[in-house]
């Protein structure tokens, strides 16, 4: 094959993806006016949906950051017996189907689940259920992050009298930071589109539980307009959280190359 051949075929296979891959995203924002989607934003439906899917996303992202930063810490910076079958554990919700995930959550805290709590179909019910589904995103991601820390770096704080919290937040999060906030952005942007697991543990239930995915299936076939509006209203919102990974991947990378690094003091 010549070399004009092989550059022709490179081309014509990435238009391709881009053309198979981009179409449905811009068939959201044409099949309908402008006018006609930001008008049904404005609907009842869309307005409970995003302010329940807006408490929920932060309540569960603060949970996630709350316990998977200083877990992810621990499992990174240790070696121990058996620590491979925890990484492992802590990935399994990421291949697992959303159906899985919501009976799992089911059994677990069900009313007659293993716990035997009140707490399936309840808007608590969604912040766990967004959790469980997002968190892993952010906990390999973490992990990743805080493997990358120089282990100098900790030892040098630690010869100078800081202790294991101090090295944690002086050290460790600052030269990780770059990696969790990419990571707590794909865990975000997981949450906000969750919907199997969701529907399974919490329901549909406007005001309450609903969610933006869980409002998009429940008007699809009431009012398809209002169905678009939310799927555009979801695109931009993960279009900004595809815009923020990027920028903090390029600020990580620019500390890097910047050689950002603790020096050692040279007074006397």
């Amino acid at each position: 094959m010549s070399r004009g051949v092989f550059a022709a075929a490179l081309v014509v296979a990435t238009l391709a993806a881009l053309g198979f891959l981009v179409l449905p995203v811009v068939a959201i924002f044409t099949h309908v006016s402008p006018l006609t989607l930001a008008s049904q934003l404005t609907n009842p439906v869309v307005d409970d949906a995003l302010r329940v899917s807006a408490i929920t996303s932060l309540e569960a992202q603060a949970l996630v950051l709350l316990v998977g930063t200083p877990a992810a810490y621990l499992l990174a910076r240790r070696r121990f017996r058996g620590r491979a079958l925890l990484v492992a554990l802590v990935e399994l919700p990421l291949v697992l189907p959303p159906a899985v995930a919501g009976i799992g959550l089911l059994v677990a805290f069900g009313r007659f689940g293993l716990l035997g709590t009140g707490l399936p179909f309840t808007q608590l019910a969604v912040t766990v259920a967004v959790a469980f589904v997002s968190g892993p995103l952010y906990l390999r991601s973490a992990i990743a992050a805080f493997e990358a820390v120089d282990e100098r770096l900790l030892d040098a704080a630690r010869t100078l009298g800081a202790g294991p919290a101090r090295r944690f937040l002086r050290v460790a999060l600052p030269l990780a930071g770059g990696g969790l906030a990419a990571g707590e952005a794909l865990a975000l942007a997981r949450g906000l589109g969750e919907f199997g697991a969701t529907i399974m543990f919490a329901g549909s239930l406007q005001k309450v539980t609903q969610t933006l995915p869980l409002a998009i299936y429940a008007e699809f076939d009431v009012n398809f307009d209002v169905t678009l509006a939310i799927s555009a209203l979801l695109v931009l919102i993960s279009a900004a959280i595809l815009l923020s990974l990027k920028l903090a991947s390029a600020w990580t990378l620019s500390l890097r190359r910047s050689g950002f690094r603790f020096a050692p003091s040279t007074s006397t």
